[in-house]
């Protein structure tokens, strides 16, 4: 956040808002919204129907059903995922038998998500080659300390990313001052650009992005964007890649929401990943939709943040960024097409990581690993790698997030830290932008702030930024949300840093933002409206899904 503009509010003419709703209002009432979700009020209708047409059999129906119940629940019971997660789907399954029964496997009798954990394991493969460690930066790792060799470690073995030198990093404090830094690096584009965003919107940013992209395009640079299938419900047209394909971009939309109940649905795809030519990446919480750069006043002010990455990390950008690309595509054939051969891997991957566009030398700054997190495995990083930093900090763990929905291991973490005497700081925001998650984050104050967590809200508005900083010597930027979504649901992705000098100018931010929060406490709590708190208590066991 540029200092002079820190806590202030924007404000956009009624002429704008009016237009901007009028837009949203046609697309969801005449847009292809209404067939998904009167599909799937016909979905919840017809299971109602089933579940009370067996309720009309007692006797034998009656104990078959229960026992189907009961073999679920022990089946639910002694599966990998998290406890809260099991609990939610137990007491459905517990209270109403038939019904959450039926939904618990229509929920999970889909096959698309284990074939597109096929296709990203297939991808991670077949990148391989391109995401190792070099060794001398393996021994620089162990000179640095055991720990954090261990930890890199972890992230390439278990989640296929390797940790860089060599990559200078810049800090923007707001979606404004990195807007225009990204305007500036798209107009010297000169052979790709790759774009991974979750939320793409028409309007001020987006059609300025546009415009260098299409002119961009007639220059015979390479371009490919993919966006998140919920931008299709309401901010932009199901043949938006169509129209993008006139002219001459390669356009993608992960996961379109389909009319049917399923799992997968809930697998969103909430990467902020731009990577120019291999020579210049951009990581963070901003999306291209203009409450992400104050073009209009939402929920008070965006406080928002993304790095500038230039050197050998981009690399593992551009990694990330094909292999979702490839899994996606191929993903979308009845039968995959390919025909694996050294040629065709390096057409697909060595062609953007080696060469002129990765020549650049920037000296060593630090240790740089950025990396993916995947809600189709068992390795859930993105909350790994926080609980590392929680676990191992020896001074302070300063944290803003948007939203503060916890399972017990992360409550647990955080509260042995302030119980080490670690200084637990986190920034939340002030004016929400979903009421109940809202309430389920306040939830959790009494219980930190009775442990010694300091919990801080943000006045002039909302805080979107994801970022940790940890005893002036690591940190975390990325798209990783402190809730269970971001933890197992979403595709998700960092930057962690280690040494980097970048480090410092964050924790600056982090305390002038502190300067515009308020410290919460008990008493701020109990002051909070009765039915906020309510919410907060009624959902808690609802919680994983929110």
């Amino acid at each position: 956040m540029q200092t002079e503009n820190i806590g202030k509010r924007y404000e956009a003419t009624k002429e704008q808002l009016v237009k901007k709703g009028k837009r949203g209002a046609a697309r969801i009432l005449y847009g292809r919204s209404v067939l998904i979700v009167l599909s799937v009020f016909l979905q919840i209708f017809a299971l109602y129907a089933v579940a009370a047409w067996l309720t009309l059999y007692q006797g034998i129906a009656f104990w078959v059903l229960n026992i189907i119940g009961f073999v679920l629940v022990m089946f639910i019971v002694n599966g990998k995922s998290n406890p809260a997660f099991k609990m939610a789907w137990i007491v459905p399954i517990v209270l109403f038998p038939i019904f959450g029964g039926l939904l618990y496997l229509l929920m999970h009798a889909q096959t698309h998500p284990r074939r597109l954990r096929r296709l990203l394991e297939t991808e991670q493969k077949r990148s391989a080659i391109y995401m190792h460690t070099e060794d001398v930066i393996r021994q620089h790792l162990s000179q640095e300390s055991k720990h954090n060799e261990n930890l890199a470690h972890f992230v390439e073995t278990k989640a296929g990313f390797p940790t860089y030198q060599n990559t200078k990093i810049r800090y923007f404090a707001s979606g404004e001052e990195v807007f225009s830094e990204i305007l500036k690096a798209l107009e010297k584009a000169e052979k790709f650009i790759f774009m991974d965003f979750f939320i793409i919107e028409p309007g001020v940013m987006w059609d300025a992005v546009l415009k260098i992209l299409k002119q961009k395009a007639k220059e015979g640079v390479e371009i490919r964007v993919m966006y998140d299938g919920l931008c299709s419900l309401s901010r932009l047209p199901y043949s938006y890649p169509k129209q993008m394909r006139e002219w001459g971009i390669a356009c993608r939309i992960f996961a379109p929401i389909a009319p049917f109940f399923s799992s997968y649905q809930n697998n969103r795809d909430h990467h902020k990943i731009l990577v120019i030519d291999g020579k210049v990446a951009y990581n963070g919480g901003v999306n291209f939709a203009d409450e992400y750069i104050n073009q209009y006043d939402r929920f008070g002010y965006w406080k928002d943040n993304m790095i500038e990455l230039r050197g050998e990390a981009v690399r593992g950008f551009t990694v990330m960024f094909l292999q979702m690309w490839y899994a996606d595509v191929r993903g979308s054939r009845k039968k995959q097409d390919i025909k694996d051969s050294p040629a065709r891997i390096e057409r697909e991957y060595g062609f953007y990581l080696t060469g002129e566009v990765n020549s650049l030398k920037v000296g060593h700054l630090g240790f740089v690993m950025p990396y993916a997190d995947s809600p189709l495995d068992d390795v859930y990083a993105g909350e790994m790698v926080y609980m590392d930093l929680i676990n191992t900090a020896e001074r302070y763990v300063h944290i803003m997030t948007p939203y503060l929905i916890l399972d017990n291991e992360m409550i647990t973490a955080l509260i042995y830290a302030a119980s080490r005497g670690v200084d637990v700081k986190i920034i939340l925001p002030h004016i929400p932008d979903k009421k109940v998650p809202f309430a389920l984050a306040r939830n959790h104050y009494p219980q930190l702030i009775e442990a010694g967590i300091k919990i801080y809200e943000f006045l002039p508005g909302f805080v979107h930024a994801k970022m940790f900083t940890v005893d002036d010597k690591r940190a975390v930027i990325g798209s990783v949300n402190m809730d269970y979504r971001s933890f197992y649901l979403h595709f998700e992705c960092a930057t962690y840093l280690l040494g980097c000098p970048v480090i410092a100018d964050m924790e600056e931010d982090f305390q002038k933002t502190l300067l515009q929060s308020r410290e919460m406490t008990e008493a701020d709590y109990m002051a909070f409206p009765l039915t906020q708190r309510m919410i907060g208590h009624l959902f808690k066991f609802v919680a994983p899904f929110m």
